[in-house]
């Protein structure tokens, strides 16, 4: 079990996921709605966003900071090579 966390303050529990895969991918939708929101202007981008992916005791796994980039389409923060292996548990 992993759970994903936004550690911007306050820091908030987003979601839960059964493998790292569908963590990544969850981390992924949510830059993808932060960059909708900073292109529609709502919300304040200017320090980004925070996510951690941490694993069932707490661990940080994996963290990612993000700023959405509202001159272009949003692009995937999760790379091909990640989507394909084989990273559940």
């Amino acid at each position: 079990m992993f759970e994903i966390w936004e550690t911007s303050e306050p820091a908030r529990l987003i979601s839960d996921a059964g493998s790292l895969k569908v963590a990544l991918e969850k981390v992924d939708t949510m830059c993808r709605l932060r960059h909708d929101q900073a292109v529609a202007h709502v919300g304040d981008v200017a320090e980004g966003y925070h996510f951690e992916i941490r694993d069932h005791d707490g661990k940080a796994l994996a963290r990612l900071s993000y700023v959405p980039d509202t001159t272009r389409a949003y692009q995937s923060v999760v790379v091909e090579e990640m989507r394909g292996q084989d990273l559940s548990r």
